[in-house]
């Protein structure tokens, strides 16, 4: 999810051994077998150059996709964007991902959910607008990966500290609040169902189905809305007449500034997610990958900027996949590759794209009311983990006043440009917290 959204580093196992200490790969293909590629001895981890029998990779790899779809197929239901479009770019980016990190870093590329926000509050400009804001955050993050290759990764802690990255992913996840309510409001026995069967399959579900709650809710919920007449009639007859296959639907963005402002504060989540991401894989493999962290981001970059160019919704690394890997001790890139294959295959089938559509608002709601909200406490989470001094007034008034600006979704008109709480709220910050830090040297003790 959200970053995402990248869970705890480290595996239900501890420390990793064994095959971990072999040397990382420098290639993305050439994987060498672990041990007789049937079982993993105790301690020991199927690193990412290496791969299990192909039969067991292509399970693993299954297991990937599972772990990816709830969340994935979520953002482009909900944003109207065309889910076999979304579902194409996002297996074509976590090739591109496993090419461009030379197969060191094991990720699948889905959905960010950080887009929801911004591309939510600019529908009224249209699809094309909307994927001009989708392909300029992917060139901002491609050019800040390539930054960050050059000059090393601190410079991201040095640019963008927790208190401001903190601010600005709760700010993004909490200004969505009222829509997550509006779709709840409009059924609300069905968007019950769906959030009882979230937080229940969440609370209560073993192993990997504990981290598919999402999924299984929206499940739930739909069985439930087509038991109950809640399905709408004229998306179920689409779904009828769908074909089985054909070639997803591809469009070209135009770039709108009002739209781009809105868009763009999502790069710090995409940052946060993807550094997140390496630093979580280095500690459950055993090895430093700080060096390929700016590769990493370049390649997200890039796989957002051509969703963006051909009709998708914005990339991340995910967690969900990040929790297969803790699952199995299995980091084989091999099985990204697969998981990978398995997106595109599934992107040409209009009779799928068409079943999700038939998603209704109500269950809509009840996975959206858990959702945002977790995107709202990553970011308390990344003032936790950091130990974010809010005794500190720098610290106490700046993000006060960047979170009411997003929860209240302050909207000023500059010129023609209008822009929205998230964008006001995340440029506050990122602009008022160094200079009111430089101001807080003056102050007398």
């Amino acid at each position: 999810m959200t970053k995402r959204e990248t869970g705890a580093p480290g595996t239900p196992d501890g420390p990793v051994g064994g095959s971990a200490e072999v040397s990382a790969p420098t290639r993305a293909f050439g994987w060498t077998l672990h041990g007789d590629g049937r079982r993993i001895g105790e301690g020991e981890v199927v690193a990412p150059g290496e791969r299990l029998t192909w039969p067991r990779t292509v399970g693993i790899g299954m297991q990937h996709v599972i772990a990816m779809f709830g969340a994935t197929l979520l953002v482009p239901t909900i944003t109207g964007f065309p889910v076999t479009t979304t579902l194409l770019f996002s297996g074509i980016g976590t090739a591109l991902f496993l090419l461009i990190t030379r197969g060191r870093i094991p990720s699948y590329l889905g959905s960010s959910f950080a887009f929801i926000a911004p591309l939510t509050a600019s529908q009224s400009s249209g699809p094309a607008a909307q994927l001009g804001g989708v392909a300029a955050a992917g060139l901002l993050l491609l050019v800040i990966g390539v930054a960050v290759k050059l000059a090393g990764s601190r410079v991201i802690d040095a640019v963008m500290p927790p208190v401001v990255t903190g601010a600005v992913v709760a700010l993004i996840g909490l200004n969505l609040a009222p829509t997550a309510v509006d779709s709840f409001e409009s059924q609300p026995l069905i968007a019950g169902v769906t959030l009882l069967a979230i937080l229940l399959v969440t609370v209560l579900g073993p192993g990997l189905l504990g981290r598919l709650g999402i999924l299984v809710g929206v499940v739930v919920g739909w069985v439930f809305a087509a038991v109950t007449g809640g399905l709408a009639e004229e998306r179920v007859t689409a779904l009828r007449d769908a074909a089985w296959f054909g070639v997803p639907e591809l469009r070209g963005p135009t770039f709108e500034w009002s739209v781009i402002a809105l868009t763009l504060p999502v790069v710090i989540v995409l940052i946060a997610e993807n550094v997140g991401h390496v630093k979580a894989v280095s500690a459950m493999t055993g090895r430093s990958l700080d060096d390929v962290a700016g590769n990493a981001l370049v390649a997200d970059g890039l796989a957002t900027t051509l969703a963006g160019f051909g009709g998708g919704s914005g990339t991340t690394t995910y967690a969900e996949n990040i929790g297969v890997m803790a699952a199995t001790r299995v980091y084989s890139t091999a099985a990204y590759w697969v998981a990978a294959a398995t997106a595109v295959v599934l992107a040409f089938s209009p009779k799928f794209g068409a079943l999700v559509f038939t998603v209704p608002n109500g269950v809509i709601g009840g996975a959206t009311l858990v959702l945002y909200g977790l995107i709202g406490v990553l970011g308390v989470r990344i003032w936790m983990d950091a130990e974010v001094d809010f005794t500190d007034p720098v610290n106490l008034t700046v993000v006060a006043a960047a979170l009411v600006a997003g929860i209240g979704d302050l909207t000023l008109t500059i010129g023609s440009v209008e822009l929205g709480g998230i964008a006001w709220g995340s440029v506050g910050i990122l602009v008022a917290y160094p200079v009111m830090r430089r101001l807080a040297r003056f102050r007398k003790p």
